[in-house]
């Protein structure tokens, strides 16, 4: 697994699947309270593990948080609950109340649009995006400091990729879209009468740099980079 410093302690570890030929990133964020941005899958917890001690004693891990309850994003939680015993999931309220709680061994924070939140140096707004990328509870985490936004599946990208580019990702993300409109993962990432409205609010943000689950990570013009996938998405899914 791959460790690099992404922006100022912000940490992407990445994991490449050829079978599935893409990058599986989670993001440690060093700070007084240490923050994990995707748990990963419990089948790799130990990689990830091993990983985030390369940077942090795994067992000071404060908070854990994810987009969405899926496999990817949270499927370790309760193995880092166990390992880091002052560590809580921070989530959306919907994600905590439908799913998290009931999985969880310990209570998530629950956070609605707009709240913030800091582990110390870093202050972070929680901006709910239902359906984008994907499920009801859906929700982006923005470092207001230094401006990354951790965007989950958004600007998903194929391949073995660079960890982190100032190159536009906007090919590389329209590209997956279509390879994904048939097969098994048709239909992945919808597109609803929300849609918009939520980029309008990712982009609003202005990010600096764009924390991305699957491809590289983006470092540039965040707003413009958000608006222009968004036309993506409009084109090839709307």
């Amino acid at each position: 697994m791959k460790v690099t410093e992404i922006t100022e302690d912000v940490y992407q570890l990445s994991l490449y699947v050829p079978e599935l030929d893409m990058n599986f990133n989670h993001f440690l964020v060093k700070d007084d309270e240490p923050l994990l941005f995707h748990t990963g899958m419990k089948s790799i917890f130990p990689l990830v593990r091993e990983a985030v001690a390369k940077v942090i004693d795994p067992a000071d891990l404060r908070w854990i948080s994810f987009s969405h309850f899926e496999a990817d994003e949270c499927g370790s939680l309760n193995e880092w609950l166990a390992i880091a015993p002052n560590s809580n999931p921070i989530c959306s309220f919907v994600g905590a109340m439908v799913s998290v709680n009931d999985f969880a061994i310990r209570p998530a924070v629950a956070l609605n649009d707009g709240e913030t939140f800091s582990t110390g140096k870093y202050k972070y707004k929680f901006t709910h995006t239902p359906h984008l990328p994907h499920c009801w509870e859906a929700g982006m985490l923005f470092e207001e400091t230094n401006g990354t936004l951790f965007c989950s599946d958004l600007f998903h990208q194929l391949g073995n990729l660079e960890a982190r580019t100032e190159d536009d990702v906007i090919e590389r993300a329209k590209q997956t879209l279509v390879n994904y409109q048939a097969g098994p993962f048709a239909n992945y990432m919808p597109y609803s009468s929300l849609t918009e409205s939520n980029f309008s609010k990712l982009a609003a943000l202005n990010p600096k740099t764009i924390a991305v689950m699957h491809g590289s990570s983006f470092a540039g013009n965040g707003a413009k980079a958000l608006q222009d996938l968004s036309g993506v998405m409009k084109e090839v899914l709307g």
